[in-house]
This record gives C-alpha cells, structure tokens and sequence, in this order.
C-alpha cells in the first residue's frame, strides 16, 4: 500500500517460539502478549492443543485446562506475532541462497583461509668445507623467511614442525659442489633427511672432471609434530679440498619448504 516516508526495511519474517520449563500447575507466563489462544500454537510433549479447548490465553498469561507435571516437554508458536527484521533470522540462509563467486577473501575473517605455512627459505653464506665422498649436513646459517621460526639456521640446521601443524610438506634444496684446486669434481649428491634418515638422494657422476656441478632435489612428505628436516650434500673430488659454495648476496646452496594446503 502506498506510504509517505522512507520504506521500511522490514525483509524477513520468523515466528517467535517459547519453551516452557512444566511443572504441576495450569498456570504459565508468555513471553509476549496475545489477545486469545488462537495466537499462539502449543505443544505438549510435540502433540499440538486445540486452542480454547486445551488451553486459554490473554496478554501474557497462558492458563490449561489440565496441569501438567516435570517431565512433560511443552513450547509455543506466536502465530500472532510474526517478527520482521532486516536481516535473515539465524539458520535461514543456505549455500543455495549465495550466489557463486560471490563471496570475497576480503569477506572472510583473518585464519579462516588456510595457507602454506609455517614455511621457511635458507641458505649458505659462505663456503663450508667438506670431506670427499662423504654425505654432510649443509649449515645453512640465513634466514630468507622462517614464517614460525621453526628453522634453526644457527646450531643444528634443521626444520622442526611446531605443535598443531602437522600434516603434508613440501621441500627443495639445491647444492652447489666445488673443489679448490680446479677441474677436480667427479660426482655431486644432495640429500633430504628426515629424523636422522635420507628420505632420498639426486647424484650426478660427471665423466669428464669439472671445477663444479650442482645437485638439486624435492620431495613431499606427510610429518607429525616434532618431526625434523635436514639437508645434506656431498660431493667426491680427485685432488684440493671440497666445498659446498656459499654466497650472501645469492643462493647458490640453499632449501625451502612448506607446508601443503590440503
């Protein structure tokens, strides 16, 4: 019907309900007034009364025609009152009622999506020297990121997964193996090692000697809380001293990893 003024913003409709708790009496209170009983729809024990037969009403009070006792289960509808807000009543909007696409990150609370952390980046700042053909933690001693400081770059270079973050991990490492005295490099590995045990290697095995070759190797692995992560090189030489190349400004031997989304 037409009105003067702003339109109200009254949308969605819900009828308001009352429990009751029973006892021995044919006397209750509602929650909100009624001019007569057919306002109001009641349940005893989920069998609904015939309105002004079973029971009467008038403003807020609710009379029965017999009493009821503890341990019956009653509650009432307002079918006279009928609440408007200006939005849904609570439980009443489903997936069916939101458009696709329509809900935005920016909609969501912080948490609420997951991501891939913890997660960390490290590498090797200098050259680590090495023994020949033999299998050697890599001292990653930098910290590119290390989103829950769960890497130690500083005693024994290792990721750790922290408490509540167990699940699926991603990893990466790469090497890069030299010899001080020249074309001296023969063969080249990188490992990854969880809890003290090579989860598996990338070798190369080079037929003409070089001054340097680099191994890389990535994997996934499904880990618990306390589960630990290393990375190990090596590499054989046929004279000098062998290293494992480190930089500051590059990552020529470094690792990631983080945790899958899943």
């Amino acid at each position: 019907m037409p009105f003067i003024g702003n339109q109200p913003a009254l949308s969605y409709t819900s009828f308001a309900k009352q429990d009751f708790t029973t006892s021995a009496t044919t006397s209750y209170t509602l929650d909100n007034p009624v001019a007569n009983a057919n306002e109001l729809a009641l349940f005893i024990n989920f069998v609904r009364q015939e309105p002004t037969t079973a029971y009467s009403a008038s403003g807020t009070s609710l009379t029965l025609t017999s009493a009821t006792s503890a341990s019956d289960d009653m509650y009432c509808v307002f079918l006279g009152k009928a609440v408007q807000t200006v939005n849904p009543p609570s439980g009443s909007v489903g997936t069916a009622q939101i458009a696709d696409l329509a809900v935005t990150s920016g909609k969501l609370a912080s948490g609420v999506l997951p991501t891939n952390t913890p997660g960390f980046a490290v590498r090797l700042t200098s050259d680590q020297t090495v023994s020949s053909d033999t299998p050697t933690k890599i001292q990653l001693n930098s910290e590119a990121y290390d989103t829950d400081n769960a890497f130690d770059s500083t005693t024994n270079y290792r990721f750790t997964v922290p408490s509540g973050q167990a699940g699926k991990y991603y990893f990466y490492t790469q090497v890069y193996c030299s010899s001080d005295a020249g074309d001296d490099v023969t063969e080249t590995s990188v490992f990854i090692y969880k809890n003290g045990t090579s989860q598996g290697f990338t070798g190369t095995f080079i037929n003409d000697k070089m001054s340097y070759n680099v191994s890389v190797k990535s994997l996934t692995l499904d880990l618990s809380v306390g589960d630990y992560i290393e990375f190990y090189g090596k590499v054989t030489i046929s004279a000098g001293t062998p290293l494992f190349k480190g930089q500051s400004t590059r990552f020529d031997t470094h690792a990631l990893g983080y945790k899958l989304i899943g």
